[in-house]
Parts: structure tokens; sequence; C-alpha cells
């Protein structure tokens, strides 16, 4: 296990340095100028331009700037922000718990729901109870979520009890979120519960006779093994799950920021939440990794043999 935990660690930073040289390309090779705005303003003379761009280490040849970049990356100095004049770490960290606040009440709403309706309906299968939950899904998967969100906040701006902003926004926020993510969460347990179903090992049981607790805890443990690789996918979207949503219920969250510095080409702020995004990701995938050979014995044997 020791050595199958280090190979994901090599295999992980190996993904990280590939994830932000491409972006860090990306950014550059835009046709956009961070200082296009500067540009503009006659008052700001090339000079003053030229002196910036070496402030910053832009007029450095490219290879140059990234491997700069990510020295100071490795010790979360994620350099200063074009747009805000401040550190990028600082603005972050700013919003992030924002973002949380909204992203992971949506995140643990959308598994409590899930879970037992998904299980309901794939023990259901043909069912009214089965149609039911699965026109719920199909309903809530149909919907970007960006334009459930402005739904959400046409119709309770229309019964006058609303106003854009504060705890009112977060509540579309998670609501919209959960909405969304369940009705996804709900088909792949249902279709799990399904497969389990029809596994010969439930047609073993079934034929020694378990029935009760004993026969749905074994159904459910084994319907869940698949969920446990999702984990790394949440765990990221916790941050970047959200910014559309964020950016229409105007909540101030990192989707904003991140949108801010797009738009405005803020090359640091961008790779600063790519980099942060990226490591939680990976981080996400390690812990799902280790859960599911702790959860399936026959997973935990193969990387031992390894």
């Amino acid at each position: 296990m020791a050595k199958f935990i280090i190979v994901r660690l090599v295999q992980g930073f190996l993904t990280l340095l590939g994830v932000t040289f491409i972006s860090f390309l990306i950014i550059k090779l835009s046709p956009t100028d961070p200082f296009a705005q500067l540009k503009l303003n006659p008052q700001v003379s090339p000079q003053t331009i030229e002196l910036l761009e070496k402030q910053y280490g832009l007029d450095q040849p490219l290879l140059v700037q990234y491997l700069k970049w990510l020295k100071s990356a490795l010790v979360f100095d994620l350099g200063i922000s074009l747009q805000y004049n401040a550190p990028v770490l600082a603005l972050i960290k700013e919003r992030i718990g924002n973002t949380l606040l909204l992203t992971v009440p949506s995140a643990l709403l959308s598994w409590l729901l899930a879970v037992p309706l998904g299980f309901w309906s794939g023990m259901k299968e043909g069912s009214l109870t089965d149609k039911a939950i699965r026109l719920y899904s199909y309903v809530f998967m149909s919907f970007p979520s960006f334009f459930l969100a402005f739904l959400l906040l046409l119709f309770l701006s229309k019964s006058g009890f609303f106003q854009l902003g504060g705890w009112q926004s977060l509540a579309v926020g998670i609501v919209t979120l959960t909405l969304i993510s369940s009705a996804g969460l709900i088909r792949l347990m249902r279709s799990a519960v399904i497969e389990v179903l029809n596994s010969p090992m439930v047609q073993l049981l079934r034929s020694k006779g378990l029935k009760g607790w004993a026969f749905t805890r074994h159904i459910l443990k084994n319907a869940m093994n698949p969920f446990t690789t999702l984990i790394g996918y949440e765990i990221a979207g916790l941050l970047s799950g959200a910014a559309l949503v964020e950016i229409i219920v105007g909540w101030p969250g990192l989707g904003s920021l991140m949108l801010d510095a797009v738009l405005s080409t803020d090359l640091f702020l961008v790779m600063g939440g790519l980099y942060i995004g990226t490591i939680m990701l990976l981080i996400g995938n390690l812990l799902a990794d280790l859960l599911l050979a702790y959860i399936d014995p026959r997973v935990r044997e193969k990387e031992i043999i390894k």
C-alpha cells in the first residue's frame, strides 16, 4: 500500500506539472494583453509599461517565466495579481470561505438525497416509485445549473419576498446545486443497485434465504463502491463547481473573482486558481483510491501484490 501511495503522489505531481504548464502556455499565447487598458491611456508612457512588465517578469522567455512561477507556487507563493495589485493567495483566501459556504452544504445535501432515493429506486425497479424518482432525475439533469438558478431567481423575485444578495442568494445557490447534483447521483446509484441485484453474489444470498437488513447491507455496500471514485471530483468541485451559479445569484465567491481574472488576462490570479483546484482534485482522487482499497478487498489485494 505504501508503494501505491508513493506512485500516486508521483503521478499527481507530474499531472500538476502538465496542467499548470499547458494552462500557462495557453494564457501566454492568448491574443489579449494584461496591460491593454494602460496602453490605451495617453498618460501612461511606454517606459512605464516596460517597467511593469519587468517588475512582474513578463519580459522574460516563456519557459523562464513558468519555471519562476512554479518555483514560487511549490511553496504557495502564487505571485501578485495584475488586476488587484494584491497577493493572489490573499485574494483566494478572501473568497474561498464564501464558495465553501455554498458548495459544502449542497454537496452534503446532494449525497444525503441521492443515496437513499437512488437505492430505493433501484430496489423498486419498474414500480411507480421508481418512475417518480427517475422523472425527478431526468427533469433536473436536463437543466444547466446557471439556467435553473436564473429560473429560481425569476420566480422568487416575482413573489416579492426575495432580494438579491445575502443569505437569500446563498439559499438559491444551495438549492440549485443540490437539485442538479442529486439528479445525476440518483441515476448512478440506481444503476449500481440494479447491477448488484443482477449479480451472481445476490443470487447466492437469495438462495441462502438472506433477507432484511443483512441483505440490504450487502446490496448497499457493493453499490457504493463506484461512488468512491466520485469523491475526487466532489472535492475539486467544492471550489470550481459553483462558478456560474455564484455569478448568476450574485454570491461573492471564487467564481466572480476567476471570471474577472480571465477577462482581464490576470495571469497570476488565473494560474493561482487553477493550481489550487488541481491540487484539490489530486488529493480527492488519492483519497478516493485509498477509500476504495479499504472498502473493496479485491482492490486492496491487487495493490499489495503489485
